[in-house]
């Protein structure tokens, strides 16, 4: 009887945890939702940057000028909201943890989400105009490069989503060394299967052209050797 009461409760309280991150999330959405046109606008800027005069994007589906600016507003809305959403998920688990274990999620969780706002910062900032520039450049004579505002959201959230992960390299290398499960020796021997590996994501994940697999595997090469340093720091000080 003890065991079901405690687990009704656990369930009413991810419950409650629930609803306040989605009414986090809602009162976001609505503040922002009147500003849904500009906020597409915002981010379609690097792509209507570099196209010729005269170029515009298209929408193919009825409902797609409304929808597509929604979507904007609906991920951004959750992007801005998420510190209240990762507070009511570590406010769920932290009874749960260990001392030790709670001493290091807070500052792996908080270096997640930088990294991850760091990651889609990068990619706005400098993969999208650099390739977008050698996408026209390639653009052949009389051809009239346009886009569907869909397919473009896409696109996009699908590239945020990658740089975005593949800042979080850090995180998994100083998480595994904190676990003792590899040394930072192993992993600086396992260097250039790591580059390797870097530059075949790219490859998976960007389109087919080395400045954009460049832009996405110099990065995470960096952030792997980042993730060694600190993990290395971290081994002087445990022992």
């Amino acid at each position: 009887m003890d065991q079901q009461e405690s687990f009704i409760s656990h369930l009413v309280e991810l419950r409650n945890r629930l609803i306040k991150s989605l009414v986090a999330v809602l009162v976001v959405f609505l503040s922002l939702v009147w500003w849904a046109k500009d906020l597409y606008a915002l981010l379609a800027a690097p792509l209507l940057a570099v196209l010729p005069q005269g170029g515009q994007m298209i929408a193919t589906d009825v409902v797609g000028v409304f929808l597509v600016p929604v979507k904007v507003v609906a991920w951004l809305s959750l992007l801005i909201a998420m510190p209240v959403v990762l507070y009511q998920a570590w406010a769920f688990v932290a009874p749960g943890l260990y001392a030790h274990e709670k001493r290091f999620a807070v500052p792996v969780m908080i270096a997640s989400c930088i990294l991850f706002v760091i990651g889609m910062a990068f990619a706005y900032f400098v993969f999208f105009p650099g390739m977008f520039k050698v996408m026209a450049s390639f653009t052949p004579q009389g051809v009239a490069w346009m886009t569907d505002i869909d397919k473009y959201l896409s696109f996009v959230m699908g590239m945020f989503l990658a740089f975005g992960a593949a800042f979080e390299v850090p995180v998994v290398v100083v998480l595994l060394v904190l676990m003792g499960i590899v040394s930072t020796a192993k992993l600086a021997e396992a260097r250039r299967y790591v580059i390797v590996g870097a530059f075949i994501v790219a490859a998976v994940v960007t389109p087919p052209d080395v400045a954009s697999q460049f832009m996405l595997a110099f990065p995470m090469c960096l952030l792997y050797e980042l993730g060694i340093l600190v993990g290395r720091l971290l081994e002087k000080r445990r022992d």
